[in-house]
């Protein structure tokens, strides 16, 4: 993770942001697009500058696949890029994984009129999908769905010189993939703001790690984005994603701000009070270069 007080981080930081001042934690009913945009970029924002997410010279490629979360990225970075003191490129990558029925003329016409550069990329990862999960009751597609789709933006990537890929995921895809592993796989495994590929040659960075989701669900709305379904992820019946997601819904309701603490846990780990053993270790060489936490 990169220093939080190093210059470009700063630079970022002190960034306008877009339109309005941050709304109070408590979200009101009656709020404006304006402001929203706002919270989201000022979030954002935040969330660069501290895990140095974007430097001075980058090229990133962002992957639009269509969905709410990934055009509010593109439409935050390229806002945010007018006004940075820190100069950065950015490519919108859109993957046409031939689902049946797709049809992405308004995605296009969008990627057009938003006047960035794009490519759209046309390759068959659907069959692909269907044929790896078949006959397994227990296969969920998002696993191979993701990998071929990452390894298809990686090629890209280079191709197009781009040295990191931002990807749309928010708190919400954390708070749940941590609670995946914890009740299923048995670690514990959230996401990272950012980190590198196991061949070294890109940084996949994830801007809107702290945002909320029903701030971007309402953000895309205002906006009037063409969302194209993914036919893939919405066909399958009793995931468990969809199960972690309910159940912090249904705490919600008795605990307001359930979701923000649970992202603060993230930021806040007690690393001597674990029981693995390589933490511990770990941690014991470390500790002393850290202030103690109450």
């Amino acid at each position: 993770m990169s220093d939080p007080k190093s210059p470009s981080e700063d630079r970022l930081l002190e960034l306008p942001v877009l339109g309005a001042a941050e709304a109070p934690a408590k979200e009101s009913p009656v709020e404006t697009p304006e402001k929203i945009r706002a919270r989201l970029s000022k979030t954002m924002l935040r969330t660069i500058g501290a895990y140095g997410l974007i430097e001075e010279g980058d090229r990133i490629l962002v992957a639009v696949s269509g969905g709410k979360d990934s055009y509010t990225l593109l439409d935050l970075l390229q806002a945010a890029q007018r006004k940075s003191p820190v100069h950065y490129e950015l490519v919108a990558v859109h993957l046409d994984q031939q689902q049946p029925g797709y049809d992405g003329a308004e995605l296009a016409a969008w990627l057009e009129a938003f006047d960035a550069p794009y490519e759209i990329i046309s390759e068959d990862t659907y069959s692909t999908v269907i044929e790896l999960t078949e006959g397994d009751d227990n296969a969920t597609y998002c696993g191979p769905c993701s990998r071929l789709r990452r390894g298809i933006l990686y090629t890209a990537a280079e191709r197009t010189g781009c040295n990191k890929l931002a990807l749309g995921h928010h708190r919400d895809d954390a708070l749940e993939t941590l609670l995946l592993n914890l009740f299923y796989a048995g670690r514990l495994q959230a996401m990272p703001a950012s980190y590198r590929t196991q061949d070294k040659r890109f940084e996949v960075i994830r801007p809107l790690i702290e945002c909320s989701e029903k701030d971007i669900e309402r953000h895309s709305l205002s906006r009037g984005y063409p969302i194209i379904p993914c036919n893939l992820c919405g066909s399958q019946d009793n995931l468990k994603r969809v199960e972690v997601a309910e159940l912090l819904t249904e705490l919600e309701k008795n605990n307001p701000g359930l979701r923000q603490i649970m992202l603060g846990a993230l930021r806040n780990v007690r690393p001597s009070h674990l029981l693995d053993r390589e933490v511990a270790e770990a941690w014991s060489e470390a500790a002393d270069r850290y202030k103690p936490r109450r």
